[in-house]
């Protein structure tokens, strides 16, 4: 007998398990790939950027941005951290509260795995799921291995991000089986592509990095962007593309670190023949300088710009617009945004209000965090409250 099924052994899935585990339930997860936790491996480099010190609701988009709150506060990144270091996983913070592992993301899935065996969790890989039904009592899970039958399900089995990885839209079907909203879903923490015009003027600058603000409507984020063959990257621009939508403006600030035009009048008095290109270039990527006097500025000593011409200049490199003409999609994602409409689950256990012993954890849920190791904290929180309830 199973009191729980757990379909999907990623982050949220697992985390779902031990909790349950650890009350008691007899717990089945099952697995459709040939080993669990195949993004929690090959995230942060290897490295596994597994939480991130400074998680609030803030950091997360979904269509109610309170729905986050209730989990996020009963399971917090110390808790996880607790447990991480009981297993003597060393780890690092990299920038902006984000935890990295030392040595190799292997160790947060062994110690996962080692969780859940100690709670007596059963773990079935390879196992695909043919068809989900109500059964008396609960649900039937049939798979190419039989039938298994528990009054508690559990869908975590992430969302469309990196189809080659086993992404699928499996937990979609199975909300919208049993009467639930699925909201529009896109590709989130993503690079943006450029075309026409647009991208020949970047395009032979690929690898160039600067720091750069990016804001979008009434998002900001401060970090670097990096010129891509197809596009621009960098965390400024995956963090910005998951409010970025066609049509809406992207703006940068290129030299958020200066006020553009005390910079530009301090030069102009200082090196009156020194060109434009050189005096963006102390400040600049050289050759990203050389571009911007190429294409959208006049090249000439400073004395030769009049004041109006200086603050037009410095009004443009601060509001620096970007003409995106997509993303690189679901293949290189970090996150699906949208999802499982929050409105039918209950923000305190994941629990379908819908379908008594049906929940939803994880990227499945319409609940998106920013980069920087806030969705691992949501699939830890969102897992242990489930795992509390099921």
């Amino acid at each position: 007998m199973t009191d729980v099924i757990v379909i999907g052994g990623g982050a949220a899935g697992l985390m779902c398990a031990l909790a349950a585990g650890q009350r008691g339930r007899r717990v089945l997860v099952i697995e459709h790939a040939n080993r669990c936790g195949k993004k929690i491996l090959m995230s942060g480099g290897g490295r596994c950027n597994f939480t991130n010190t400074g998680t609030s609701p803030a950091n997360f988009l979904s269509a109610n941005p309170h729905f986050c709150k209730s989990a996020l506060a009963r399971y917090t990144p110390a808790h996880f951290i607790a447990m991480v270091e009981r297993h003597g996983i060393a780890y690092h913070e990299k920038e902006l509260g984000q935890l990295f592992c030392d040595e190799s993301s292997k160790l947060i899935v062994k110690m996962l795995l080692d969780e859940c065996a100690a709670a007596g969790v059963r773990i079935e890989t390879s196992c695909g799921v043919d068809k989900v039904a109500t059964a008396a009592g609960g649900y039937r899970v049939q798979t190419a291995r039989g039938n298994f039958d528990a009054p508690s399900l559990v869908i975590a089995s992430g969302g469309l991000s990196i189809p080659s990885m086993g992404a699928s839209g499996f937990g979609y079907e199975i909300a919208r089986q049993f009467g639930h909203t699925v909201l529009p879903t896109r590709a989130g923490l993503v690079p943006l592509t450029l075309s026409g015009k647009h991208q020949e003027n970047y395009a032979d600058l690929a690898g160039v990095a600067l720091p750069v603000s990016a804001r979008c409507g009434k998002a900001q984020f401060d970090n670097a962007m990096l010129i891509t063959h197809r596009g621009l990257s960098g965390p400024s621009i995956l963090q910005i593309s998951s409010y970025w939508e066609p049509g809406k403006e992207l703006l940068l600030d290129l030299l958020p670190q200066h006020d553009i035009e005390a910079f530009l009048f301090e030069r102009q008095a200082a090196q009156p023949g020194a060109e434009l290109k050189t005096v963006l270039g102390d400040v600049l990527p050289k050759r990203f300088a050389q571009r911007l006097c190429e294409v959208w500025f006049t090249n000439k000593p400073m004395r030769q710009f009049v004041h109006a011409e200086i603050r037009a200049m410095a009004k443009l490199l601060a509001h620096w617009p970007i003409v995106a003409s997509g993303t690189e999609g679901y293949r290189t994602a970090e996150v699906t945004l949208g999802g499982v409409d929050t409105d039918g689950l209950s923000s305190s256990t994941m629990a379908s209000k819908l379908s008594p012993g049906l929940f939803f954890i994880g990227e499945v849920a319409d609940v998106t965090g920013h980069l920087g190791g806030y969705n691992f904290q949501w699939a830890w929180a969102s897992g242990q409250a489930a795992g509390h309830a099921a």
